[in-house]
């Protein structure tokens, strides 16, 4: 064996299992000669390094991950029959992968931008994946308008910039984004670390007991760290200076121990009390009343075990909404419906057709389906020599005890009707009425919030044309009067215009200082 390869551990071979003595050698003619199309090792080596990066996420391509547990803390089996939530005390595998929402995979983990909180429990009933977020509420509820929000996020096709332009066009044009809006450019927008921040299915999903009794749910995550955010120019300074400190932060924190958890609670609520809401309870921008529909604990989340390998773990980790369990689905929140079916879309793009048989995805229940076969990557046996199709006369190539039969839908909803055109307008004051609440009774209760607010608005802002910028003005205004007067003396100040009424001038001042965020 060669100099190079001794005391390795490991004898090296090409992807066939052929030794190699020297990894390092290639074939060639003679001493300077060019090198051989034979040579087998040194093709397969530079044929697989060409394609050993996968398409990136085109939303939450950066992210971070970790293993752990959920224990159930009390009994809720009065809401949701599924058998992970049965015992006190039980504990389930989990997977959970944190992201920004917005930036690529190289981007910075303090870029004002929602995060991703996805959570893969690996039940005895099948993987059940929660996809979250650190926010309650969205910037949409019409699922047509998310390729179209996602796109004014992303760089501007022509000078490949990211464009304020773009993203406060977009604000002013569909105002029930602005809850949102208020949460993102709050202090809230720049969480310090992945570990000091909550997690929110911020869809309305169903939950049926045993005895076929449903819920509407909601659930919410509440870091047992407590909340921890940058301001504007921490995050900038940070997103300079270490791009990847929330992975840092999270990959030492469980190495050295220092285990990060939250508490799990549901809202519920009944078909009748959504009946009396005075918005949608399919209204992904609004959030329930704590008052009304109180939060109820029923679990912990606790993360305990980094990855050995991110690109096998955690960039090959595929979540879902689909992806559920029995007693728990999806309700008619017509953004919720359309993620069911992009989510597993993107999944078949980014990582093939049988992208449930990579490890990380892979249920630990047992699973038989004789329809999904064959594909790129089969490496489960295929099911053998069983048909690829249901007999009931070929006995199954796996164990399987039917459960008891429950019919958990019996109760659910009717639906009828033909095929409607639908678009969620803005229409009266409802749509303000959470945003004004937020800056109103929320950041008011911490000094300088209300402050933050207005001035993170404003050096992104008055990157924006003029004749936009008085757009955010008057929306703003709908909020609080002080806010858009806040917003815009800053504005002036950082991008003065001749005359504020003359949108059609330009902002040449060059003393604007948005940039360091992906917005």
């Amino acid at each position: 064996m060669s100099q190079n390869n001794k005391g390795s551990g490991e004898k090296v071979t090409t992807s066939q299992g052929y030794p190699l003595p020297n990894p390092f050698e290639t074939q060639r003619i003679g001493n300077h000669g060019p090198l051989l199309l034979q040579d087998f090792n040194l093709i397969d080596s530079l044929a697989h390094f060409d394609r050993e990066r996968i398409p990136e996420r085109v939303v939450h391509a950066k992210g971070s991950g970790a293993y752990g547990f959920f224990e159930v803390t009390d009994d809720i089996s009065d809401v949701c029959g599924s058998g992970f939530l049965d015992t006190i005390g039980k504990k389930t595998k989990a997977l959970v992968r944190f992201s920004t929402v917005g930036g690529e995979q190289g981007s910075a983990d303090a870029a004002r931008d929602p995060r991703g909180f996805a959570i893969k429990l690996y039940t005895e009933e099948g993987n059940l994946d929660w996809v979250y977020n650190n926010t309650p509420v969205f910037f949409i509820r019409d699922p047509i308008k998310f390729p179209h929000f996602i796109h004014t996020q992303k760089r501007n096709p022509q000078t490949h910039l990211k464009d304020p332009n773009m993203f406060w066009d977009y604000l002013v044009q569909n105002q029930e984004a602005i809850h949102q809006f208020m949460i993102l450019f709050s202090d809230r927008g720049t969480p310090a670390t992945y570990r000091h921040m909550n997690g929110y299915s911020g869809h309305t999903y169903k939950w049926s007991n045993a005895k076929g009794e449903w819920r509407y749910i909601q659930v919410h995550l509440i870091s047992d760290q407590g909340i921890k955010t940058l301001n504007n120019e921490e995050a900038g300074s940070l997103s300079g200076s270490n791009p990847d400190h929330a992975q840092e932060d999270l990959f030492n924190s469980i190495e050295k121990g220092d285990s990060p958890s939250w508490t799990a609670y549901i809202q519920s609520m009944t078909e009748e009390e959504a009946q009396n809401l005075p918005f949608s309870v399919f209204d992904l921008t609004k959030v329930w009343p704590h008052d009304q529909f109180p939060l109820r604990r029923f679990g912990k989340l606790v993360l305990n075990e980094n990855p050995e390998n991110y690109f096998a773990e955690i960039e090959q980790a595929a979540f879902s909404p689909s992806h559920t369990v029995p007693y728990q689905e999806a309700s008619a929140d017509p953004v919720l419906q359309s993620r069911l079916f992009s989510y597993p879309d993107t999944h078949r793009h980014r990582l093939g057709t049988n992208y449930a048989q990579i490890p990380v995805n892979c249920p630990y229940a047992k699973t038989f389906n004789p329809i999904l076969r064959d594909g790129a990557m089969t490496i489960n046996g295929n099911y053998g020599s069983k048909p690829n199709y249901y007999s009931g006369t070929v006995p199954t190539p796996v164990e399987y005890t039917p459960q008891p039969k429950v019919n958990y839908q019996s109760n659910q909803e009717y639906w009828q009707g033909t095929a409607q055109p639908f678009h969620w307008k803005v229409e009266g004051d409802i749509d303000y009425v959470q945003a004004r609440d937020l800056y109103n009774k929320v950041l008011s209760k911490t000094p300088g919030q209300q402050e933050n607010l207005a001035h993170n608005i404003s050096v992104h802002v008055c990157g924006a044309k003029p004749e936009i910028q008085d757009e955010v003005f008057k929306l703003f205004n709908k909020i609080s009067k002080k806010l858009s007067e806040d917003i815009q003396k800053e504005v002036f100040k950082l991008s003065p215009r001749s005359n504020y009424q003359q949108t059609t001038s330009s902002n040449a001042s060059g003393k604007c200082p948005y940039g360091h965020s992906k917005l």
